[in-house]
């Protein structure tokens, strides 16, 4: 069951060194901004790096990413590892209801990180898909295994945390 904190409680727990703040999202996210307290584990790679932390058992655990979708994914998947004995809360809002409250970040977006690479893999997947399955219903059915083919490919870069388009767009020069 996933239990959320809101953003005044803690910044209390974690200055009182009784939770400690882990942000789930991606690399080039945290590089670009991040909460001063918080430890970088992607949630792409996060149960290996995770298990390498080795939290004690009385320290809450806090997660946060942007807005707290990927936070509240990271609460369930942390919690189905029998390994974890702590209690695990998602930071309600992310960074944003963070810095809406008038806590401080660490960096600055730059204008080309207003749109994450991690966003930009969705946008164009998803439009590519769109597209092949309106194709697909026009009567080219062709479509259709090339939209399974882009589903297919997005779900292993989610299970392995490694993305050929990620990688191509990260070399774009908007993205520099």
């Amino acid at each position: 069951m996933r239990q959320m904190i809101n953003i005044i409680d803690a910044e209390a727990l974690i200055k009182d060194g009784k939770a400690v703040l882990i942000d789930v999202r991606e690399p080039e996210e945290f590089m670009a901004e991040h909460i001063s307290y918080a430890m970088s584990v992607p949630l792409s790679s996060l149960e290996d790096g995770f298990q390498m932390l080795n939290i004690p058992k009385n320290i809450t655990i806090i997660l946060q990413c942007l807005k707290g979708s990927r936070s509240q994914m990271a609460c369930d998947r942390i919690q189905g590892l029998n390994s974890c004995k702590n209690k695990i809360l998602s930071l309600d809002g992310g960074i944003e209801a963070w810095k809406k409250n008038g806590f401080p970040v660490i960096g600055v977006p730059s204008p080309s990180s207003e749109l994450s690479i991690f966003r930009q893999v969705q946008i164009i997947v998803g439009f590519l898909v769109a597209i092949c399955v309106l194709f697909g219903f026009l009567g080219i059915t062709e479509a259709f295994i090339f939209a399974g083919a882009l589903g297919s490919a997005l779900f292993l870069a989610g299970i392995t945390g490694w993305c050929g388009l990620a990688m191509i767009l990260s070399k774009m020069p908007w993205n520099k």
